[in-house]
């Protein structure tokens, strides 16, 4: 192997290296039984960034509405609580905030259905944290998910 192959391997990831080197991962939410693609399969990355950004605009705009000094320390301290309220209430009732509605993602649970919500508190807590969110699994479920036993999928 040249050098090139093998700095190639490491920069692309553990998954790519395994399947260069014929293990065969599956597909994403393939060991969560989720379909491959449409309805029912794994969120992708872009569609939560772009919810996310969605539902933490709104709760910016929220606190910034009801702290008339200008942004400031305290409006994004308010900002996250708005988020984490917003989170856990509505991912704990009908599934999806906001932003996850409108780029048509739903968080159920892992074993199919939906959440409860405890499983919906201890997401929003570990998303409020903001580390686990970027620690993902190979089916790209970050932390958060895998430790409330959650998934986002597409609607």
């Amino acid at each position: 192997m040249d050098k090139r192959q093998a700095i190639g391997s490491w920069l692309s990831g553990p998954r790519e290296a395994a399947e260069n080197a014929g293990a065969d991962f599956g597909y994403r939410g393939q060991q969560l039984g989720l379909p491959e693609t449409g309805p029912g399969s794994i969120a992708r990355p872009g569609r939560r960034l772009g919810a996310l950004l969605v539902d933490w605009g709104l709760c910016v705009l929220i606190a910034y509405g009801l702290l008339t000094d200008g942004y400031n320390q305290a409006t994004g301290n308010w900002a996250l609580l708005f988020f984490f309220v917003m989170s856990v209430l509505t991912v704990g009732t009908v599934g999806s905030t906001p932003g996850k509605r409108i780029f048509g993602l739903r968080v159920i649970s892992a074993d199919g259905g939906h959440i409860r919500p405890l499983r919906a508190l201890t997401r929003g807590v570990l998303l409020c944290l903001g580390v686990p969110a970027l620690v993902w699994d190979r089916d790209g479920r970050g932390l958060h998910d895998q430790l409330a036993r959650t998934v986002e999928v597409r609607i």
